[in-house]
């Protein structure tokens, strides 16, 4: 029994550090080949243009900057996101739908705080990105699996556990999920906005890797299908400027919007200013745009060769063929499993993330996620090959 030494909330029991953050302290080490983060590139962070565009702000514009802000966000970078949502995702909102965040996944916890009580059901499909599921946990949700195969989430079983626990919310990643790469398709992208409407569930659609495309059309999103305000928008900065700036935002009903904000008032007061104004001249300087072309191009000369090598990849059952976005996810077979993988892995300096971790229900032993973005095509055939030759041991 372990002693503990402060009366923690009951909400931390169960409550762990993400297994991937623990991961980080091993990917650091000199000559480690990583698989398992999620970062971007070196290359496509623009510390040159960000250094350039701070030192104007804070010369022409420092005293209001370095104050404080207000809570809804920085007044200019509001009126530039209705018009980057409508470009970008194809829906359309005003000023009073949008907050800006300390990243996207404020927007969840945000969302989180203000719906969701202890026991309430909130529907995730399976598998699920991990930080959303430890946000969850925190908010003592009752955590509700829903199926999903490679069009996204299985919207027959979706109906089913709508009708069954009357959920509160259903967070997804619809465009390259993390962990899977997998796109939710049209159909079922409508269908989600649909059934929303009709159970009265609030979906928080997670849209982080949306410009990450490097191959194939874009797809609406299911916001755009929202006619009764149901679905709202999260998105992200991280990904395609910058994410040590933690700017983000969320888009939706207006009066949910100023039930958030209170909510985040009694969090962090307000986003950075200075790192909200940087994201708002990006957007208003025209930079984003050629910055996205310029990594979108590198990044995918990198997935290809992490899926080029997966062709030759023994005991491999099934692997994600993404058209976009960081990330690859491999199913083994049975009698493989992953943790024994990634422990023979480590001793000769490759890492990745058990799949494992990704599903609320628990099981799927023999699956990994792989991620493409923060390692070199060397890097990449090399890791691949002692993968390979790990697996071939087993």
């Amino acid at each position: 029994m372990v002693n503990l030494k402060f009366p923690y909330a009951q909400r931390m029991a169960g409550l762990s550090g993400s297994a991937i953050r623990e991961l980080f302290a091993f990917s650091a080490k000199p000559g480690v080949i990583s698989f398992a983060g999620g970062n971007p590139g070196a290359f496509a962070l623009p510390d040159a243009q960000v250094a350039h565009i701070a030192s104007a702000l804070l010369r022409d514009n420092g005293k209001a900057i370095l104050q404080y802000g207000q809570t809804e966000g920085y007044p200019p970078l509001r009126q530039s996101l209705p018009g980057y949502i409508q470009d970008t995702f194809a829906a359309q909102v005003q000023e009073d739908h949008v907050l800006v965040t300390t990243g996207s996944m404020q927007g969840l916890d945000l969302l989180l705080k203000t719906l969701v009580n202890p026991g309430d059901a909130v529907l995730t499909e399976s598998p699920a990105f991990l930080g959303a599921l430890q946000a969850m946990s925190s908010y003592q949700a009752n955590i509700v699996p829903v199926n999903s195969d490679d069009e996204g989430i299985d919207i027959n079983h979706l109906e089913e556990m709508m009708r069954k626990w009357r959920p509160k919310l259903l967070y997804i990643i619809p465009t390259f999920q993390n962990p899977t790469g997998r796109t939710l398709s049209l159909n079922r992208r409508e269908q989600v906005a649909r059934l929303a409407a009709r159970y009265k569930v609030v979906v928080a659609e997670d849209d982080p890797y949306r410009s990450l495309r490097y191959r194939g059309q874009h797809v609406a999103t299911i916001k755009s299908f929202d006619e009764e305000g149901w679905v709202v928008l999260l998105g992200s900065f991280s990904k395609v400027v910058s994410p040590g700036l933690r700017v983000g935002f969320m888009a939706g009903d207006a009066q949910l919007m100023r039930r958030c904000a209170v909510c985040k008032q009694c969090t962090d007061v307000h986003t950075a200013n200075l790192n909200q104004a940087i994201v708002d001249a990006y957007l208003r300087d025209g930079l984003l745009s050629p910055h996205i072309d310029r990594i979108c191009s590198q990044y995918a000369t990198l997935m290809d060769t992490m899926l080029s090598q997966l062709k030759e990849m023994p005991k491999k059952r099934h692997y994600t063929q993404p058209e976009g976005g960081l990330f690859i996810f491999v199913e083994l077979e049975d009698d493989v499993r992953a943790t024994d993988l990634f422990r023979k892995a480590v001793e000769r300096g490759v890492a990745f993330v058990p799949g494992e971790y990704f599903y609320p229900e628990g099981g799927h032993h023999n699956t990994l996620r792989l991620n493409f973005s923060n390692a070199d095509r060397p890097a990449i055939l090399r890791g691949m090959e002692i993968l390979a030759d790990s697996l071939q041991q087993m």
